[in-house]
Order: structure tokens, then sequence, then C-alpha cells
């Protein structure tokens, strides 16, 4: 029986939904652990929780996400208390009151981006905002900016101390990066598990949700992160990715069975879970990519 930890927000490609698929592809042990593109945390959290691996490196390049990873592993109670006033405040406001107040912490947050600030206020504002905001998106501007809409929510549970103190007991010996998925290589060795969970490549032009960052992810970085695979895999290391799999629009698409021809391609059924019209929002399949 695996024990449950979730993730302390909601993201966009998210495996919370895949996880008992995922799990059929872990090592029997783990010993060391990376995530390259941390995103929500759904692997590595059900990893540390099953596992305890001794050496644990995560990383993203969204450095708001980071931030409030760095800021719930050094100060969850600063974090929660925060929040928890947030959340009293907005509960008790009307709907009118609740637009202003989202709109005016959105333009706040991002006066923290802009000026590249790292702080508890940020962490606190990143977790209100994904709460409250559209479908739980994180979606950014060429600017790096945050620009999703207010969501429409009754009573959104913004702070969830229980979990947050549960994330924050899970990564307390992780080393947390922020940059490119790359500088984890010298990390990885053949004792290390890594799940890569990239941007995903789209499916069609409407469906693209790799806007976490202002920095593109297009076919020429699948390529790139798919030489990176096979680099980690001469070390020795256990691998499983993530994608998209193109051929749910088109069947002769063979993107990532070219470049990841030397690796077992499984495919697994998958709901599209974050769409604004409900009746785009259902099952297709999705890659899982290993090296054993």
């Amino acid at each position: 029986m695996f024990k449950t930890v979730k993730p302390f927000v909601k993201w966009a490609g998210g495996k919370s939904q895949l996880l008992c698929e995922i799990r059929k592809k872990y090592p029997e042990k783990i010993q060391s652990y990376c995530e390259p593109f941390v995103g929500g945390g759904a692997v590595l959290f059900d990893v540390l929780a099953n596992f305890n691996p001794g050496q644990v490196i995560i990383n993203d390049i969204n450095p708001e996400l980071i931030n409030t990873y760095n800021f719930i592993k050094k100060s969850p109670e600063d974090v929660i208390k925060l929040l928890s006033q947030m959340q009293e405040k907005f509960w008790n406001m009307t709907t009118e009151e609740r637009k202003d107040y989202f709109y005016s912490k959105r333009e706040r947050f991002n006066n923290l981006i802009s000026n590249c600030e790292n702080s508890l206020e940020k962490a606190v504002l990143f977790i209100f905002l994904n709460k409250t905001c559209f479908n739980g998106l994180y979606r950014v501007n060429k600017k790096g900016l945050f620009n999703v809409p207010m969501g429409s929510y009754k009573n959104p549970l913004i702070c969830d101390s229980e979990n947050i103190l549960a994330v924050s007991d899970l990564i307390q010996n992780a080393t947390i990066k922020c940059g490119d998925y790359s500088s984890c290589e010298d990390f990885i060795n053949e004792n290390t598990f890594v799940y890569i969970d990239p941007p995903y490549r789209p499916l069609n032009d409407t469906s693209s949700f790799n806007s976490y960052a202002k920095e593109k992810f297009d076919d020429d970085e699948q390529i790139r992160l798919s030489e990176f695979v096979t680099r980690i895999s001469y070390k020795g290391a256990k691998i499983v990715a993530s994608n998209s799999d193109p051929k749910n629009i088109d069947e002769t698409d063979d993107f990532f069975d070219d470049i990841y021809r030397n690796f077992t391609i499984n495919r697994i059924k998958a709901n599209r879970m974050i769409n604004s019209k409900a009746s785009n929002r259902g099952s297709i399949d999705e890659l899982l990519i290993c090296n054993y």
C-alpha cells in the first residue's frame, strides 16, 4: 500500500492521475532520485514518501515555483500563517471584493517577478493565485508575468496546512535547483532513478500548455532533451520520461518513436484535465518512455 502526499499546487500536466501507471515503472529500490522538471511534484512526493532515497535533487526552470518549494522546505509555518489569513479574508468577501483582491494580488506578484525578488510573500502569492485562478493554470506571457484570470470557486481551499507540513517534511533532504534541466547531469549516476516530465509537445495549435516559463520548449528542445536522456542512460541511470502522444492526432507522426527509438515506449490512457470546455476533457494516450 503506497502512502500518498499530494502536490501543494494544481499543475497543468500534473501526474497524480497517472501515478498507478508510473508506479509500475519504479525500480525495486531507489537510493538516489532526480527530477529535472519537478512541476507540481506528484511523482516526487510519491517516491519520497515510499522509498526514502538517500540523495534527492529536484529542478525546474520556473523561479516562482522553485521559490515556493524553498519556503515550504524552510518556513512552512510562515507560509501557513499568511495563507490562512488570506483564505479567511477571501472567504468572507463578496464576488466583486474577491475580484478586486485577486487582481491586486496578481499585480503585486508580477511586481515581485519583475524585480527578480525571491521572498516568502511571493511564495504565498504563488499558492494563493494557483488556488483562486482559472482552472489552477500557471501561464505567463513573453515577459514572464503571470496572466491567468480569476476562477469561479465558492470557498477554495487556499491553505491546506496539513499537506504543506507533510510536503515540507518530505523535502528536507532534497537539493532544490532552478535552471535548465541539464544542470542535473553531474548528479546522475548508475544508482539514480530519474523521472522526466518536460513541457509536453502540443497536440495541436490550441493545446499548448508549455508556457510555464517565458522560455519556449519546441521540437528542437524535445530533441535536445532526448540527447540528455541518452547520455544519462549511458551512465546507467534508470529513467522514466513522460510526454504527449502525437498519434492521438496523426497516426503517422513518429516524432517520439524516432527520437526515442532505442528506448521502450509505453502508451497509457490519461484524462485531459485542463481545458476551457468540459466537452474537450477526455481520455487520450500519453507516453511513458523507459530505458529498462
